[in-house]
């Protein structure tokens, strides 16, 4: 059986948890990383969650941001943070590691910064974050071994990954600045694994609670699996599951997935 690993920014885990619970036990998905779980680590859903057996590692933050890996692998070390600015202290990367057959798998769950309004000091502070994850990835990508960046990227790659690309120009999500860095990722080697598979136009991640834009299908693709070449290797299948959009009480993400042909030890 293939190994799949999935991201969803979940807006609330405690507010989301049945659907949660649900959507684990219909995908049954092998490693998941969640973004926004907006807890501190003690008011995560542990219990729940470890009962359909998965391994869970949070990094909280009260209110905002917070990420969380779960993994029926058993996880051989984690770690929170990323790394490049010691003051910065939002929760928003968390790493794991699994052991497979053919050596180790690492997944890195990230949550970067939305970066609006631009004229504010939080788009510096997106741009930062972005290129703080590329020299993250240089360093890692130098292993040669299978790794996968999950999250909430915040980042609108092409005009094909949102409804209508004019009005988003000067949006953080797609100003070119933005695009640029996470071209830079894809520039190190590392793949867009949707991309990889398919390249129509339509295929969103995110759709806003506001003027009914999941009616219309008026979203975004800003949730992404970025996979290193021994990952993107492997790779089986990549899907989106936007029907939990329709859910009550959804998150405005939905959940993205990919199955790679690897075995666990």
């Amino acid at each position: 059986m293939p190994i799949r690993v999935a991201t969803w920014n979940v807006n609330s885990v405690r507010q989301r948890i049945d659907l949660l619970l649900t959507w684990l036990k219909e995908c049954q998905p092998d490693i998941v990383c969640l973004q926004e779980i907006k807890c501190v680590d003690e008011a995560f859903p542990r219990l729940e969650i470890e009962a359909l057996g998965y391994n869970v590692v949070t990094h909280g933050q009260k209110t905002f941001n917070g990420v969380a890996l779960l993994s029926k692998l058993k996880f051989d070390e984690t770690k929170t943070g990323l790394a490049g600015d010691d003051e910065d202290a939002h929760a928003r990367f968390l790493e794991g590691v699994v052991t497979l057959k053919s050596g180790v798998m690492r997944i890195a769950c990230l949550y970067l910064p939305n970066g609006n309004p631009v004229g504010t000091e939080k788009y510096p502070y997106k741009l930062k974050w972005m290129s703080r994850l590329l020299e993250y990835s240089k360093q890692r990508l130098k292993t040669e071994e299978p790794l996968i960046l999950a999250g909430d990227f915040n980042v609108i790659p092409h005009a094909r990954d949102v409804h209508n690309p004019a009005a988003w120009t000067e949006d953080a999500l797609f100003k070119p600045e933005t695009r640029e860095s996470f071209q830079s990722l894809l520039g190190l080697g590392l793949t867009d694994a949707l991309r990889a598979v398919t390249d129509e136009p339509g295929l969103y991640t995110f759709w806003d609670y506001q003027a009914g834009a999941w009616q219309k299908n008026h979203g975004l693709r800003i949730d992404h699996l970025l996979l290193s070449p021994q990952a993107s290797d492997r790779l089986a299948n990549v899907g989106i599951d936007s029907y939990v959009r329709a859910w009550e009480k959804p998150s405005d993400h939905v959940p993205v997935w990919a199955d790679l042909d690897l075995e666990a030890a």
